[in-house]
């Protein structure tokens, strides 16, 4: 059963920072808070799934105001207790619905947590409630990869990402719902840990079609943070959508 923080309770948030290192380096970190930080414009930032502040740390001590919304109470405390924690304010709740005080020039979703909604209702909600927030003229941002089913060949539904002596992960996809899941099995003194998370998978056209359903136009569209062009062979992207000022 799930508990009120949902997938990332206290037992994911524990070792989060830890099973997502890479994600911390500043090679990873810098071009996504240089972005967020021009796009914010000298405005205010809001973060759809703030968690334990990987980019909403770095991003208030460029000096913009940030505001986060996680329905996760444990990674909200560990963003606490980091330096800075207590500049960037937080709404607890489904980052889909929850509404943050005032309105802000950017908001944005990184690291695939789009897909952390896992209905295709709940994503579309969730580019409205963005869009309820931006100011005119404001910016929604989203980080995601691309499906990767080119790599299914036929009755297959499982594609490695990592596998060592220790730690085996893997993705397994429902083609025809659009429901996927991540695995991860960890060996600890000879004993297996099986933990799963639920996700849905969502293409490039489809996130077009959710903005343009709030209200939203498309800006920009690249393989990742250094604005290399999106190509049929990119396996992320990063897209910006704007709110219309008139």
């Amino acid at each position: 059963m799930l508990d009120e923080d949902g997938h990332f309770g206290e037992s994911i948030a524990a070792g989060y920072d830890d099973s997502a290192a890479d994600m911390f380096r500043p090679g990873a970190v810098d071009p996504a808070v240089d972005m967020l930080a021009e796009l914010a414009d000298g405005g205010r930032a809001l973060e759809f799934g703030v968690g334990t502040g990987r980019i909403a740390l770095p991003l208030a001590r460029r000096g913009v105001p940030v505001h986060g919304i996680d329905l996760s109470r444990a990674m909200v405390s560990r963003l606490r207790a980091k330096p800075g924690g207590d500049a960037v304010g937080v709404t607890i709740g489904d980052f889909a619905t929850s509404r943050a005080p005032g309105t802000f020039t950017v908001a944005y979703l990184v690291f695939n947590t789009i897909n952390n909604l896992t209905t295709q209702d709940a994503q579309v909600a969730c580019f409205r409630n963005a869009a309820a927030h931006l100011e005119p003229g404001g910016r929604f941002v989203v980080e995601v990869g691309v499906p990767d089913l080119r790599r299914l060949p036929p009755g297959q539904n499982a594609v490695p990402f990592q596998i060592s002596s220790t730690r085996w992960a893997f993705d397994t996809f429902d083609v025809a719902t659009q429901a996927m899941s991540s695995h991860y099995v960890t060996i600890t003194d000879g004993r297996a840990e099986h933990r799963s998370l639920p996700f849905r998978y969502v293409w490039p056209a489809e996130l077009d079609l959710m903005a343009r359903l709030a209200g939203l136009r498309p800006r920009d569209r690249w393989e990742g943070w250094s604005r290399a062009p999106f190509t049929g062979e990119s396996t992320r992207h990063v897209s910006v959508w704007e709110k219309p000022a008139d």
